[in-house]
């Protein structure tokens, strides 16, 4: 299995915010940094830990990979779930996590019934 450099490629950044059409500003603010310091990530004069680049992929809704240049997919590869903001779906996941593979298999031929219809 490859493994990701999680190495940020500034110009990737910046598209990424660009994408959801937000300021560096409100970027920082949604990955929990000062404006500076975001700022000097997009310029690629300071590099992310780990844990932060997965920070960053999450709240601009896209992958590490797609940060660090490992693939051209923007479209984020994590969904997160608050209990707080959505409780019945964070109960449904919550709930299925262990379910056998029977209950899985009808979970999702519901769910494709359902999205069917949309």
């Amino acid at each position: 299995m490859k493994e990701l450099s999680n190495t940020l490629i500034p110009e990737r950044l910046k598209a990424a915010r660009e994408h959801l059409n937000i300021s560096k500003a409100e970027a920082a603010r949604r990955i929990g940094l000062t404006a500076a310091s975001y700022v000097r990530y997009e310029a690629g004069d300071r590099s992310p830990s780990p844990q932060v680049l997965m920070s960053i992929a999450e709240k601009l809704e896209t992958s590490v990979a797609y940060l660090s240049g490992e693939t051209n997919d923007i479209s984020s590869d994590i969904v997160s779930i608050h209990k707080d903001s959505d409780p019945l779906l964070f109960e449904l996941i919550k709930n299925t996590q262990n379910a056998d593979e029977a209950t899985l298999q009808r979970l999702i031929t519901y769910y494709q019934q359902l999205t069917k219809s949309v």
